[in-house]
């Protein structure tokens, strides 16, 4: 099982739409986000909230048997979901396929399991 640990600016003046996409996947979107995370091989995500002065990030933590396969999953998937949720990380992050596509912008240096 692999995992990462990453952060995503959200793009400046878009923290309320930001808010409102959590909240969107983890309510009415809920059901087709787990799908979508499992075609995609993911076995646990998990999302927050960081503010600093140099402005607000999404951190982010992925597992699965491949992470980084997942992402290229999901920059190439024409699944419905995946479209919405790659125009709203677009949207809301900058965030590209071909972003995707090139698997999570970090690396593990260090994973302690008891």
């Amino acid at each position: 099982m692999e995992c990462i640990t990453w952060f995503v600016p959200i793009l400046p003046g878009k923290l309320e739409a930001w808010r409102a996409f959590v909240e969107e996947i983890n309510g009415p979107r809920k059901d087709d986000f787990a799908k979508s995370r499992q075609r995609l091989g993911a076995s646990r995500e998990v999302i927050g909230l960081v503010q600093s002065p140099e402005g607000d990030f999404a951190a982010l933590f992925h597992e699965g048997e491949s992470v980084a396969g997942g992402f290229s999953m999901l920059a190439g998937s024409d699944d419905p979901f995946d479209v919405w949720f790659k125009d709203k990380i677009l949207e809301l992050h900058g965030v590209t396929k071909e972003m995707l596509a090139q698997g999570p912008p970090s690396q593990v240096v260090m994973d302690y399991r008891a």
